[in-house]
């Protein structure tokens, strides 16, 4: 019987887990809409961002362009409590935190052996349909952008 109460009690948790980054408005693929957001010269632009379930985690995939043109991809693992998980795709020793503000508010925050280079706030919009990306920071030269970037829901 205490076998049985545990499985329930572990698969009740999995689903928790499963609704409450279903309910994240930020799930899902999100696509850059240009015409609307502004770059700093030489800013890396993420033309697609990808939002997924992980089990108990979420995923974080992003596919643009480096300020110098090339493809860039990284991927990111972890839980949105401010916390930092590594990226893959990019250099050594790069992480991301997440950390939620509100229900359509989180604040996000690179950091390259365990200093912050970029910092900023995703806001999702009420309807759902968009988000908009706020970042500051400062590269590997050393100089300070900007990007105000806004996605589309697909």
């Amino acid at each position: 019987m205490k076998a049985r109460m545990m499985v329930l009690i572990v698969a009740m948790y999995g689903v928790a887990i499963a609704m409450a980054a279903a309910e994240n408005p930020n799930m899902g693929t999100w696509k850059l809409n240009e015409a609307k957001s502004k770059f700093s010269p030489g800013a890396t632009k993420n033309s697609t961002v990808v939002y997924d379930a992980a089990g108990d985690s979420v995923k974080v995939t992003t596919d643009g362009t480096s300020g110098d043109g090339k493809p860039v991809h990284t991927e990111w693992t972890g839980k949105f409590d401010g916390k930092d998980y590594p990226v893959t795709g990019g250099a050594a020793g790069v992480t991301r935190s997440y950390k939620v503000i509100d229900a359509h508010t989180m604040e996000v925050t690179g950091k390259e052996n365990g200093k912050v280079t970029t910092s900023g706030k995703i806001v999702v919009a009420a309807d759902g349909k968009s988000r908009t990306v706020n970042i500051s920071g400062t590269d590997s030269s050393g100089k300070k952008f900007t990007s105000n970037a806004v996605y589309d829901k697909q």
